[in-house]
């Protein structure tokens, strides 16, 4: 027998309130945007609000609604949840973990009901929807511990992968010095002197002829911790839609930084593509390797965080970006780097292509 998440759950969709209302000082209840808020099991503790919208209570589990559909966490305190996630209350500690686990495994189901045509997003009604088996306790606990070995084999391959991040941030250092750092062996240099930096824009998103072309246009959502070169994107605009508002092409090689929403993701374009105004990307020219800045960009993040400038979101500007000083070593050992950094990532995919089993037919 199935029932529906609307009939063992109350849902409280969140709402972000007036951002003059934030605060980093403990203020009020802490507030929640979105993903970006997510830990491992709770959310990060960095904003507060003194007029909460939409309040979710300790145990609630929070369900990312919006870039991406269907991150999961638990709320531990009450707190205030902004227009990215949605609450689910179930009052029976056990039944709250079996949805729990059981929405882990609908994520990609959740994402194929996503509408909008720039970020994709779901309603309360989609949640509503969600069909929810009606287990014994012994069967659930079966599928929570299925569900639990699949995190486990997870985990242990983001393990293996970060072990080889390790390696190269590794061989980095020991050919460069630690990340921006001075050094007296390399000049350092201005960004604006080793490379041009563009941003990017939206075309409008009800004018329908903008949407669904040939041409990549990739935000910062999109980017994660496998982000290296990037071949395709989500959204795809037309012509017409890069004309609309006069879109700079990024060529292959460009070194893609996200200026907000977050701060600091970093990727490198594999083909060519366009992008939106998150970003603000570099184009080296000849003084530089784009995995070697790649690789020394993805080590600053919290640098690049720290000078973010705004009142509630930070964001750096294009004039920001310029000033950064880089040290510049020859390109000759920028590429002897480059050339160790891509025999890494041929062992790093193997690992993300390697099949994960799946929970099989419980649910």
């Amino acid at each position: 027998m199935k029932y529906k998440l609307k009939d063992i759950a109350k849902i409280t969709m969140g709402q972000s309130p007036d951002s003059s209302s934030y605060n980093k000082n403990g203020k009020g209840l802490l507030f929640f945007q979105g993903n970006a808020d997510f830990g491992e099991l709770y959310p990060n503790e960095r904003v507060w609000c003194n007029d909460p919208k939409k309040i979710a209570e300790p145990g609630d589990i929070l369900i990312s609604v919006r870039a991406p559909i269907g991150a999961l966490n638990y709320a531990k305190k009450t707190c205030c949840i902004g227009r990215g996630l949605a609450a689910i209350t179930i009052d029976d500690e056990a039944e709250r973990n079996y949805v729990f686990h059981l929405l882990k495994a609908r994520k990609n189901d959740l994402n194929n009901k996503g509408s909008g045509s720039t970020f994709k997003s779901i309603g309360k009604n989609v949640l509503e929807e969600v069909p929810v088996p009606q287990l014994l306790r012994n069967e659930q606990q079966k599928f929570m511990d299925i569900m639990d070995l699949l995190e486990s084999v997870i985990r242990k391959r983001k393990f293996q992968i970060d072990s080889l991040d390790n390696i190269i941030r590794a061989r980095f250092v020991e050919m460069f010095g630690e990340g921006m750092k001075d050094d007296d062996r390399f000049p350092l240099l201005p960004i604006a002197e080793i490379g041009k930096v563009i941003s990017g824009a939206t075309p409008k998103t009800e004018i329908n002829e903008y949407w669904g072309g040939e041409n990549l246009w990739i935000t910062p959502a999109e980017l994660s911790g496998k982000s290296f070169i990037i071949y395709d994107s989500a959204r795809k605009i037309t012509k017409e839609g890069v004309r609309s508002c006069a879109l700079n092409l990024l060529p292959t090689g460009t070194v893609i930084l996200s200026s907000r929403a977050p701060i600091g993701k970093v990727a490198i374009a594999g083909v060519l593509m366009y992008c939106n105004q998150g970003f603000k990307n570099i184009i080296p020219n000849e003084r530089i390797n784009s995995i070697y800045l790649y690789e020394l960009l993805g080590m600053e993040t919290d640098y690049l965080n720290s000078l973010g400038r705004g009142a509630t979101f930070k964001e750096i500007s294009k004039q920001i970006v310029e000033n950064i000083k880089i040290k510049v070593p020859p390109i000759e050992l920028q590429e002897k780097f480059a050339d160790f950094v891509r025999k890494i990532d041929k062992s790093k995919f193997a690992l993300y292509s390697k099949p994960i089993p799946h929970s099989g037919n419980i649910i």
